[in-house]
């Protein structure tokens, strides 16, 4: 989402208007859901997607033309084979796309954008907010737990809107575009070389922690927002692992991941997942107990890491840990 917001900004402090394209309904089975978006410019070129295939086309096409035009507008899509004004598809839903033009002369738009990117930096869960009238965008700001900018009318359901995934209710469209929290990666090895750039890709904001200067190079960790060494023993003087935070454990060896675990099972982190053998993790398992956690605290803990894929090679492994913590971030049982 950083990226996707970073180059529409690009884009009209460089002078050249951008169609954005959005999907703020969708029911029954669709490729994507509401909160899926596209960024459409005038040499043609398209950046995010609303679902691929049919639906994507007739956006792009749409939103070309209305880019030319300058003009805004929000259509339903329907995807039942052999319907008139359906797209011929077999999914068997519908979605509504808002088209918005955005000028570069739009100083309101500019600044709005910018405070997104600003907010890409921090970690704080902020949402886009729009109001949606006629088929054009009337209002445009941004909305956080304690504050709501560029809106002079704020919507007066605002916490209903502020969700884990967007919400339209027939007027004002919010999507979250920044969610609080990074994710601590301990242990900069093979497997986390791997992930680290997958997890960056997913919006999880890797931060890389190892006590080796060698493995916390930055230059291992494209897409990491930090590297840090330090020692196992003593996190707190380097990183606060909050409950918006995600934790995975990679370290060398099953006492530093047990060094590790002391200090983040009761940190209330909504993630966290341990690498190793399952006789590893049981000997983990028995000093975390015989040091008087509990059986309730270590249950959190995702051990051994990752969904069951069948997974062996670093890069197979970091999908499979990333497809559990996307489990976890959706509210999903893995």
């Amino acid at each position: 989402m950083r990226e996707f917001f970073r180059e529409i900004l690009h884009a009209l402090e460089a002078g050249r208007p951008v169609e954005l394209v959005s999907v703020v309904r969708a029911s029954g089975s669709t490729p994507r859901g509401a909160g899926a978006m596209m960024a459409v410019f005038p040499d043609g070129r398209a950046v995010g997607t609303v679902g691929g295939g049919s639906a994507e086309f007739e956006s792009q096409k749409h939103a070309a033309a209305l880019l030319e035009a300058g003009g805004e507008d929000l259509c339903r899509f329907r995807f039942i084979q052999g319907e008139a004004a359906s797209l011929g598809m077999v999914c068997g839903g519908d979605v509504e796309v808002q088209f918005q033009y955005l000028s570069p002369a739009d100083e309101a738009v500019l600044t709005v954008l910018r405070e997104m990117k600003e907010a890409c930096a921090h970690s704080a869960d902020l949402w886009l907010v729009r109001r949606i009238e006629d088929g054009r965008v009337t209002a445009m700001g941004t909305a956080g737990r304690d504050a709501v900018c560029h809106l002079e009318a704020p919507p007066e359901n605002l916490p209903d809107l502020l969700g884990l995934r967007a919400v339209y209710d027939g007027q004002w469209f919010a999507v979250p575009v920044v969610k609080a929290g990074r994710t601590y990666i301990f242990g900069g090895g093979h497997v986390s070389q791997a992930l680290v750039p997958v997890l960056a890709g997913l919006d999880f904001r890797p931060v890389v922690y190892d006590d080796r200067p060698e493995f916390a190079d930055p230059a291992l960790f494209p897409g990491a927002e930090q590297t840090l060494c330090g020692s196992f023993l003593e996190l707190s003087r380097h990183v606060t692992v909050t409950p918006d935070d995600c934790v995975v454990i990679m370290t060398r060896g099953h006492q530093a991941d047990y060094e590790v675990l002391t200090q983040v099972l009761r940190s209330g982190a909504r993630y966290i997942g341990c690498i190793g053998s399952r006789k590893k993790l049981a000997l983990c398992r028995d000093k975390l107990l015989a040091a008087g956690f509990t059986e309730a605290e270590y249950a959190c803990v995702h051990a051994p890491i990752g969904l069951a894929i069948g997974a062996e090679t670093p890069a197979e492994i970091a999908i499979s840990v990333a497809a559990e913590m996307i489990a976890v971030r959706a509210g999903v049982k893995p």
